[in-house]
């Protein structure tokens, strides 16, 4: 709908699949809501997608009730985040359900739609990340694809429409893949109790599929 013209994603995990995984799991932490990726795999068992996103904004899906279909119900988890999310707030929301997700999941393949528009200084969107709440994120991912499936993740860069945040972002996410990330280096945006509300409804929708939300 206007910002990608090729799901890179989509294509990674289709081609994972026809290759003989079974199980892919997509994170997609762009500002905007995955709506393409949702579709394509909306009844697909076999590829779990979990997008953060601020919510109600463009383009106008991702509320935490849509939650698959068919064969694919529960396996797309929607974490709608309001303007004003900081740091903080994201880190608690991939801590307490995207994380115990994916472990309950168990991916033989984390693939990360990393887009990066979330930042404060980002023109098109409200929330109040910096480069250390990226890093911090992706540092999660990280830790998690290393404990479910060898360290198998790909990060693919997507949204970001001011260049030094962009620039900044892209940094600390890759810092977050070193042996050298360093969390201490970064200060990071306080709650503010989106992370709490955004939790409560994942867990209102989610509930009976994923435990512990």
């Amino acid at each position: 709908m206007g910002f990608c013209i090729y799901n890179n994603i989509a294509v990674a995990a289709a081609a994972a699949l026809a290759h003989g995984l079974a199980r892919v799991a997509i994170v997609d932490y762009d500002v905007h809501h995955g709506n393409g990726t949702q579709d394509i795999f909306y009844d697909t068992p076999g590829v779990l997608f979990v997008s953060s996103h601020q919510y109600p904004f463009y383009p106008g899906t991702g509320a935490a009730t849509e939650t698959g279909a068919g064969a694919g119900a529960g396996f797309t988890v929607n974490v709608p985040m309001e303007a004003g999310a900081t740091d903080a707030d994201y880190a608690q929301v991939f801590e307490r359900a995207v994380v115990p997700v994916l472990e309950q999941f168990k991916p033989e393949l984390v693939l990360v739609s990393a887009g990066f528009d979330a930042h404060e200084q980002d023109p098109l969107a409200q929330m109040r990340l910096t480069a250390g709440g990226f890093a911090t994120i992706t540092a999660l991912l990280c830790a998690a694809a290393d404990r479910l499936c060898a360290g198998r993740l790909v990060l693919v860069s997507e949204g970001g429409y001011a260049l030094p945040a962009l620039r900044m972002s892209l940094d600390a996410a890759l810092s977050a893949l070193s042996e050298a990330w360093d969390a201490s280096a970064f200060e990071l945006r306080a709650p503010t109790g989106r992370g709490d509300r955004a939790l409560s409804a994942v867990a209102a929708a989610q509930s009976g599929r994923w435990h512990g939300l």
